[in-house]
């Protein structure tokens, strides 16, 4: 009897062990949090360890080619049909031309926007829209400082080695099952990782970052009179905020003073740089990418017959800024106010 309760107990021991190891291996790994407000705020960044390892990786920035050489003719002077990068010294075009094939297209390189037969004809849409996105990225890193500073963008930032962005969207169906007895869903209770999967309606960009919807939830004057800041409006900016936080990894007080959302008093200097970055992206989507319609192929469009158009995980994919901060543009001066880019903010 005594020998079968020590048996017992020993089994009974083991079992416990083997429970305990268990479920140590279902417990979720410690996170890290950073502090960056006065105590007792709930002014804290909270990180994934993990999450934020494979953020650095894939954060990283490909090495830049060595400057080409700014004398000698301009590349006007020496190939047809260059309408953008006129102004620049041969060497200094080719160089950045060998850029974008590594950043955009370094399977297919050159001859992902170039017909092999006649370089400067306009043939392929790619092409034509490269040479808008060039206008763009010289528009951004002129005119909107109070969003980039002097980091400024590059096409790496947003294309990462991909012919298209890995972060883009559409504008949503509102009626993805036709007309039915439900009416008009708003996106919501759909699962979307625009939203994280919440149950918010999910494309709160058409509102906000393409049309001009306000965003903000307090309204001035009490409920009816003229106020639409419902419950139901504030919806969509949540759905914008949650958006926000995922594309750039980090909490809602990386922007907001959690003692009071609304006010900007005491808030943190990104929440300032979050607003302009709203207003670039309406800007590049109403003036850049929407009068790119008709030059996009079908296949290359939306489910409601759109273009592709950006938003904040467009350039951050999961980082507090676009590539940790790395100055990309810093390397590239071309991009950053010469020829159309320069003109057009001369004319403003």
């Amino acid at each position: 009897m005594t020998h079968s309760l020590k048996a017992c107990r020993l089994w009974l021991t083991w079992a416990s062990l083997g429970l305990l190891t268990l479920l140590a291996g279902c417990e979720r790994p410690p996170m890290e949090s950073v502090q960056h407000g006065y105590r007792g705020t709930g002014m804290v960044q909270v990180y994934n360890p993990r999450a934020l390892e494979a953020s650095v990786e894939a954060n990283e920035v490909p090495p830049a080619i060595p400057a080409g050489d700014t004398s000698g003719p301009k590349a006007s002077q020496i190939y047809k049909n260059v309408k953008v990068l006129g102004d620049l010294s041969a060497g200094q075009f080719n160089r950045l031309m060998a850029s974008m094939s590594i950043w955009i297209a370094p399977q297919e390189g050159c001859l992902y926007c170039h017909n092999p037969a006649n370089f400067a004809e306009d043939s392929k849409y790619t092409k034509v829209v490269a040479r808008r996105m060039l206008q763009m990225t010289q528009h951004i890193n002129t005119e909107w400082k109070s969003h980039v500073a002097d980091t400024g963008v590059t096409c790496y930032t947003c294309h990462r080695g991909n012919p298209v962005p890995s972060a883009i969207w559409f504008k949503s169906n509102p009626q993805p099952y036709g007309a039915n007895f439900m009416g008009d869903k708003a996106g919501q209770n759909h699962p979307a990782t625009s939203v994280a999967l919440a149950s918010l309606p999910n494309d709160p960009f058409t509102p906000f970052l393409l049309e001009q919807k306000d965003i903000r939830v307090n309204g001035p004057t009490p409920l009816p009179s003229g106020n639409r800041h419902s419950i139901k409006q504030a919806e969509w900016t949540y759905g914008l905020m949650t958006h926000m936080s995922s594309a750039l990894g980090v909490n809602c007080t990386y922007c907001h003073n959690s003692r009071s959302f609304q006010s900007w008093e005491g808030n943190p200097p990104q929440r300032r740089t979050a607003w302009f970055g709203i207003r670039m992206a309406r800007d590049l989507n109403k003036d850049y990418m929407e009068p790119l319609t008709s030059t996009f192929p079908d296949h290359r469009k939306g489910e409601t017959g759109d273009v592709a158009k950006l938003n904040c995980a467009t350039c951050h994919q999961g980082a507090y800024k676009p590539l940790n901060g790395a100055p990309m543009a810093r390397d590239f001066p071309e991009l950053t106010g010469s020829g159309v880019g320069q003109a057009k903010l001369a004319q403003k």
